[in-house]
């Protein structure tokens, strides 16, 4: 589960330019003499009093020694309009984006506490890209709308885009709590070995040993309840070139169908490389998916 920071914004943050001018009022002093005092051009004095030109380190350091202030009060002030300044921005884009929230589970995440309510829909957009961590719904098409990954789905159902991208990061999320190595095949093929005599009993009751093994592998191994309108009953993809992840839900309404599905995806680790093909199961099964149901079957016939 995700960690809600309840922060505090204000609606708005005066430019540092502001207090230099009252600053400068207050002591009689003309912009043209700070620009003396200070060796800045007074067109650059003006621009900072206007808020057209930033107050860099440099100009800090000159502020202090010529007024007193410390040139991290300068700074701090520069940094706190800034980060106002592009969070105006952003909120403009997440009013554009608005729509995009009509395909996700938003009351879903809302009632497991995983994303905070938010008083408008652009800044509910916000809360939504904070979970998935991404910065538009741009990126997040480009990582959770086309992912690199192979499905098992049944063909019964059509999952739905939103749905599986919010079990997909739940996954993740999950995932980086998961210490391990990186990536052996030979270890993970010794925890694959170890793992079948385990299938005689239920997943969930043997995962934290599963889930120890694998991830001194450079495997996580993470079980993440089904949501709604997500019909994936496994995935395997590499969250990174030395990491790799097998996610799999309770869709299977077996203990052998877990198991399979968990063989199935760790078929996909060790044959099909790391760049991994969204594979629609329910439009015909690939070759990859066929080697995939090989690989499962013979490491349960084994055991």
């Amino acid at each position: 589960m995700t960690e809600i920071i309840n922060t505090y914004r204000p609606r708005r943050v005066s430019p540092p330019g502001g207090t230099l001018l009252d600053l400068l009022e207050d002591r009689g002093m003309p912009q043209n003499e700070l620009a003396e005092r200070t060796g800045l051009t007074p067109k650059t004095i003006n621009e900072i009093v206007k808020a057209k030109a930033p107050i860099t380190p440099d100009t800090a350091l000159k502020l202090e020694r010529s007024l007193g202030l410390p040139a991290e009060f300068w700074l701090v002030r520069e940094q706190n309009y800034q980060e106002w300044r592009a969070r105006v921005r952003a909120e403009a884009e997440q009013a554009d984006a608005v729509e995009w929230l009509g395909g996700l589970p938003v009351k879903h995440l809302l009632d497991a506490g995983l994303i905070a309510r938010a008083s408008s829909k652009a800044e509910q957009v916000g809360e939504l890209l904070r979970f998935f961590g991404v910065a538009s719904p741009v990126a997040w098409r480009d990582i959770y709308e086309r992912p690199q990954a192979a499905f098992r789905r049944s063909s019964a159902f059509r999952s739905e885009v939103g749905a599986t991208a919010a079990w997909l990061r739940l996954g993740e999320l999950q995932s980086q709590s998961i210490k391990g190595g990186q990536y052996s095949v030979s270890r993970f093929k010794a925890a694959l070995k170890a793992a079948a005599p385990l299938a005689r009993k239920p997943l969930p009751k043997v995962a934290e040993r599963l889930r120890e093994s694998c991830a001194a592998a450079g495997v996580a191994v993470a079980l993440v309840p089904a949501l709604d309108g997500c019909r994936a009953s496994g995935v395997a993809r590499w969250l990174s070139p030395s990491r790799a992840l097998i996610q799999l839900s309770d869709r299977p309404e077996t203990a052998d169908q877990l198991w399979f599905t968990f063989f199935h995806e760790a078929g996909h680790i060790l044959l099909h490389g790391k760049r991994l093909v969204f594979l629609d199961a329910g439009g015909g099964e690939s070759v990859e998916e066929c080697e995939a149901d090989r690989f499962a079957k013979g490491a349960l016939d084994g055991a």
